[in-house]
């Protein structure tokens, strides 16, 4: 029911027969001495933040300043300009973060000839950091005249803005920024993080918040847990299944993302329904997820608790997704920090599909080319001064590690992480075109195998794809007394059912969906249980028969009222 997509690849193992592999790029001296992290003063727990996030990444204390700024997500362009922009561009002249002196425009803007303005020379600092409380968005100025505002299209004829997108142009000369509508980012798609720089023009600004002073502490704890240990888990991409018009691109840029998990090992889920993850999808260690298209968090990502892995980034394209960060239920960013997410990305406004993050670029740089998150999130917009905001640690880097030195390192701290390490080694091997029979072989040769649930599942996946339900339902069983997840468990015993099934086993089967059916009396999909039981229960149990169907109908929608007659224009019937 809901069997994964393996056509993966990656990572490390010190077992004959499995293929190493690895993805890092070294990182020059200590990388918080290129951040400048800002707090609010009038924000209680702003400076705590600050000042935790320095002490983790070894910022410079010279490099963590307070600005004295309304604590409302939302401030005026007014505000905006005068207590954050410019007193954060006098005050990175002032401290020496960088130089400015005589640069030369590359190209005409606002219908001017390439010219020598005042800008970034030199630069000492790439990221900037706003801490919990730092406003958010910047509303629309009316009073504003901007020559050149006319020949935009209509839509684009808009001042209001994220922070972060704008401050991302604070190394800008002053004579080329604009208010109105989005620029482009000269650096969108870079293969080469060295290039997203503030003498190019960038400052890659990204922002620990979130609904509490825990919450945004937290973002960078769990980075570096996931730097330390590795990210692991599974990847879920909640495609549209759209293939042309504009919001194709939407599906288009997901679906690559999707690619890049494949690609970097992680066990991936792609799911091509309009609609979005129901509640019932057993979403479980969650590495990735990137999905679309409803205005506020559901499905899985509603209930109480949500399997997010230690670095786990989660990602809903969505117009409004980051309106607010403080809320459980409203928009998606927020909520999906709330909820465990270590980073993140959303909209404050509408920025029309072209203005959202491009997640497939992004995801290709973070985990195939090194990028940080910091570098991969600008290396995927196509647009700044516009309505993304990043949350997260933007020095993360998820694929920092050598790979099978990471992997020898849990296996003599004897760390349960062990079992997802091999996991991605033998995705690689399938994507290097190894059989599912051979790497069911492979995986049964690993004594880390009978004790792992994570491992069992994957046996019983390949045996699935070998046309073996019995050899399958028999390495579900086992899986299933190895202490999975909640979530893990759910997914398990639905397979192990419909495998019981499809091998004649239809007894072994209905015990199933009854323990199923007891275990998890809030499963939010226990019509499709009742409806795949009941018919066993007539043949085999019929005591059990009154009160699956009792229950069935109880859960079974009405039926629709018949439509009323239809009617022509003048309201009369045809």
């Amino acid at each position: 029911m809901w069997a994964p997509d393996c056509r993966c690849g990656w990572v490390v193992l010190a077992l004959a027969g499995l293929i190493f592999g690895t993805a890092t790029s070294a990182l020059a001296g200590n990388p918080g001495d290129e951040v400048v992290v800002v707090y609010n003063k009038r924000m209680t727990g702003s400076k705590s933040v600050a000042e935790h996030y320095a002490e983790r990444r070894q910022v410079p204390k010279g490099q963590v300043v307070g600005l004295d700024v309304p604590t409302e997500e939302t401030i005026s362009r007014g505000t905006y300009q005068t207590e954050i922009h410019e007193a954060l561009a006098q005050l990175f002249e002032k401290k020496g973060f960088w130089k400015m002196g005589p640069v030369k425009t590359t190209s005409a803007t606002n219908e001017q000839p390439a010219r020598t303005v005042e800008g970034v020379v030199s630069s000492k600092v790439r990221y900037l950091v706003l801490c919990y409380g730092m406003p958010l968005r910047i509303l629309s100025e009316t009073n504003i005249v901007e020559a050149g505002v006319e020949t935009m299209r209509p839509e684009m004829r808009r001042s209001e803005a994220a922070v972060d997108s704008e401050l991302a142009l604070l190394p800008w000369p002053k004579k080329l920024m604009r208010f109105f509508g989005p620029a482009n980012n000269p650096i969108y798609t870079t293969t080469n993080a060295a290039l997203i720089h503030p003498t190019n023009g960038v400052l890659m600004v990204s922002r620990l918040d979130g609904l509490s002073v825990g919450i945004a502490r937290g973002l960078v704890d769990k980075a570096l847990q996931a730097e330390t240990d590795g990210l692991w888990g599974r990847a879920y991409f909640d495609l549209r299944g759209i293939t042309n018009g504009g919001y194709a691109l939407g599906d288009r840029w997901i679906g690559i993302a999707a690619e890049a998990a494949t690609f970097a090992g992680f066990e991936t889920v792609v799911d091509t329904a309009p609609e979005v993850l129901p509640m019932s999808f057993p979403l479980s260690q969650v590495a990735f997820y990137a999905g679309w298209y409803t205005e506020n968090v559901a499905g899985p990502f509603v209930l109480n608790q949500v399997e997010f892995m230690p670095g786990a980034f989660a990602y809903h394209l969505h117009s409004y997704s980051a309106h607010t960060l403080r809320s459980k239920t409203a928009g998606w960013t927020g909520p999906l920090i709330a909820k465990g997410a270590t980073a993140s990305m959303g909209s404050v406004w509408e920025p029309y599909i072209g203005g959202t993050p491009d997640v497939g670029t992004f995801m290709s740089r973070w985990l195939l080319l090194g990028f940080t998150f910091g570098e991969a999130a600008y290396a995927g917009q196509a647009s700044l001064s516009w309505m993304t905001t990043v949350v997260g640690d933007p020095l993360y880097r998820p694929s920092g590690q050598d790979m099978q030195k990471l992997h020898e390192a849990l296996v003599q701290r004897g760390s349960p992480l062990t079992q997802w390490s091999y996991l991605r080694v033998l995705n690689f091997n399938r994507l290097r075109g190894f059989s599912p029979a051979q790497t069911s072989d492979l995986l049964e040769q690993i004594p880390a195998t009978k004790t792992s649930p994570v491992l069992l599942e994957k046996l019983g996946d390949l045996f699935q794809a070998q046309g073996k339900p019995s050899s399958a339902a028999h390495a579900w069983t086992r899986a299933l007394k190895q202490n999975p997840s909640l979530q893990q468990r759910i997914r398990i015993i639905l397979n192990l059912a419909s495998a019981l099934l499809v091998a004649g086993r239809d007894a072994d089967a209905l015990q199933t969906y009854r323990e199923f059916l007891t275990s998890f009396p809030d499963y939010r999909d226990r019509l499709t249980v009742l409806r795949a039981a009941l018919p066993l229960a007539r043949k085999l149990q019929p005591g059990l028969v009154e009160s699956y169907q009792q229950e069935l109908n109880r859960l079974a929608p009405a039926a629709p009222p018949p439509a009323p007659p239809a009617t022509n224009q003048l309201g009369a019937s045809p």
